[in-house]
């Protein structure tokens, strides 16, 4: 297995591991799957603003993908990104979310951030729960019946990690360009 940047031509592979998470689980509130279209433009933002959005890759077939987006988009959020991470379903368990997840965190101290944080849809997922555990992410609160999908009422898990010394010290580096007011 590899892991690389994501590029136009993992469009369709990262449009149909999306629609299975839309479809079938709770890690996106998302009702009705994104076609490759918009999967392209999502990554092509997110890699303009100069952060990761990468996929992991074994025999030519995409397993899974990560990435970090802007938080908010207010500029005092420049400092703290989002993750997001969804596998093929056939690929859960194999190490691929930890692979990607690693490389997108390793990315984003590089680029400076201070703080990542994972919005982890279900507070029943102990997937990506002890995923995020496994890579140093601490719980920072839950809400309760913040969704409805499926026929029930979902939580959602905050959880983050501190990098770059987190809050012990001020910013070395500009942060990402966020226009918001």
């Amino acid at each position: 297995m590899i892991v690389r940047p994501a590029t136009e031509a993992d469009a369709e592979a990262l449009a149909a591991i999306y629609a299975d998470a839309v479809l079938n689980g709770f890690g996106t509130f998302e009702t009705v799957p994104p076609d490759a279209a918009w999967m392209e433009t999502r990554r092509r933002d997110i890699q303009g603003l100069g952060l990761p959005f990468v996929v992991a890759e074994a025999d030519g077939r995409v397993l899974g993908y990560a990435y970090a987006g802007p938080f908010r988009p207010r500029p005092g959020y420049r400092y703290t990104v989002e993750d997001s991470v969804y596998v093929a379903p056939e690929a859960k368990g194999r190490g691929v979310g930890r692979a990607v997840l690693s490389k997108v965190l390793e990315a984003c101290e590089a680029a400076g951030m201070r703080q990542v944080v994972a919005v982890i849809g279900d507070s029943r997922n102990a997937g990506s729960i002890g995923l995020h555990r496994a890579l140093g992410f601490v719980d920072a609160g839950v809400g309760r019946s913040f969704g409805y999908k499926l026929g029930r009422w979902v939580d959602i898990v905050w959880m983050q990690k501190a990098l770059n010394g987190g809050d012990s010290l001020p910013p070395d580096a500009p942060g990402l360009r966020l226009s918001g007011g």
